[in-house]
């Protein structure tokens, strides 16, 4: 990997599987993008429904990635629990 930052001899096991699923979470994030760019240039109806769907497949691939950094990673469960399917003001929640 390339996306250490510290030696990679110096950085433990779980260490270095955090920062695999978060390069793997930024990944299917901007691939997300790509495909939702892509979809709306293109005017063909047929090749849209195809990205449309690939797009879908990329939300899915960073939702299980965000569920194992809950799981896996102190901080994640705490904070998606706070900010996650709440009707309440993102913005405001802190305050509460």
């Amino acid at each position: 990997m390339t996306n250490y930052h510290e030696p990679a001899t110096e950085l433990s096991e779980e260490t270095r599987n955090y920062i695999r699923a978060l390069n793997s979470l930024k990944e299917e994030i901007e691939a997300i993008d790509w495909y939702r760019q892509r979809m709306d240039a293109t005017p063909d109806k047929q090749l849209r429904k195809i990205l449309e769907h690939n797009m879908k497949e990329e939300i899915e691939h960073a939702c299980m990635m965000l569920e194992w950094l809950r799981r896996n990673m102190d901080g994640w469960d705490e904070e998606l629990r706070t900010y996650l399917f709440t009707e309440k003001s993102i913005v405001k929640i802190e305050d509460d």
